[in-house]
């Protein structure tokens, strides 16, 4: 068998998703995400399509930055129902087996990716806003605003990676605060509290983003790809060490 065989390609992926839409210029590959063409809704099918969709970016080698962004107005949503909603949240164990697994490869795929990555924060990230603070470079437009409305604040143990990546970005006090009020922050507040690096105009935020991501390829190959291994290993140590535990705990509020 020849070894290029073996390789993941662009072609074999780049279409494969429903709520993931992907184009690549010269080895910076941007994937935007949504919903039946508008913002996306968060549920099961780009749960595991996200955890499968990194997977693939990260084993192949022609990627050489990522930017992640949102369609339209809002990132990601929409708001979780209230705590009050709790049996919504039940399941077996055989069905949180398989959700707890895909939860867990979701986050390590996503810190596989051994290359840098760029989130354009669009809009409003109301639900798994962890995914674009753990990007290297975290841009913001001006209507943006970030919140876990799903986790706590939705009835649930905030444990799949939001315990790891809150407090580690913002600081222990800040980062339980958010967790355990559902505290929604603009996109100022999220600047001064550590989770974007800019806040822009929303018709600047993909030329910066396209803008950064050429600067960074005037890099060497092994400069970018070292460079995102080591500034990411800290974040990548907590990960294993703290979210099993998290989705162990998790688990055990909500199965029947």
């Amino acid at each position: 068998m020849d070894i290029d065989e073996l390789r993941t390609r662009f072609e074999d992926y780049c279409d494969r998703y429903q709520t993931i839409s992907m184009r690549r210029e010269e080895g910076i590959l941007e994937i935007t995400l949504g919903t039946d063409g508008g913002p996306l809704q968060w549920g099961r099918l780009p749960h595991a399509e996200l955890e499968e969709a990194f997977l693939n970016i990260g084993r192949d080698r022609h990627n050489q930055i990522v930017i992640m962004t949102g369609t339209g107005e809002e990132f990601s949503g929409p708001v979780a129902e209230p705590a009050s909603n709790r049996a919504a949240h039940r399941q077996t164990p055989d069905e949180w087996a398989e959700l707890g697994w895909e939860s867990n490869r979701l986050l390590t795929n996503l810190l596989a990716i051994d290359v840098p990555m760029i989130s354009a924060v669009n809009g409003p990230a109301t639900r798994h806003a962890e995914l674009p603070v753990m990007c290297d470079i975290v841009l913001a437009a001006e209507t943006a605003t970030f919140q876990d409305s799903a986790h706590f604040a939705g009835g649930l143990v905030p444990g799949d990676g939001v315990h790891v990546v809150f407090p580690m970005v913002m600081g222990l006090n800040r980062g339980r605060y958010f967790l355990l009020t559902g505290q929604v922050l603009d996109a100022s507040e999220a600047l001064e509290a550590g989770l974007v690096n800019e806040v822009l105009p929303r018709d600047k935020l993909m030329p910066r983003a396209w803008e950064l991501a050429r600067k960074i390829m005037q890099q060497p190959e092994m400069n970018r790809r070292y460079a995102r291994i080591l500034l990411t290993e800290q974040l990548r140590r907590r990960m294993t060490e703290l979210l099993p535990y998290g989705l162990a705990l998790e688990g055990l509020a909500i199965t029947r």
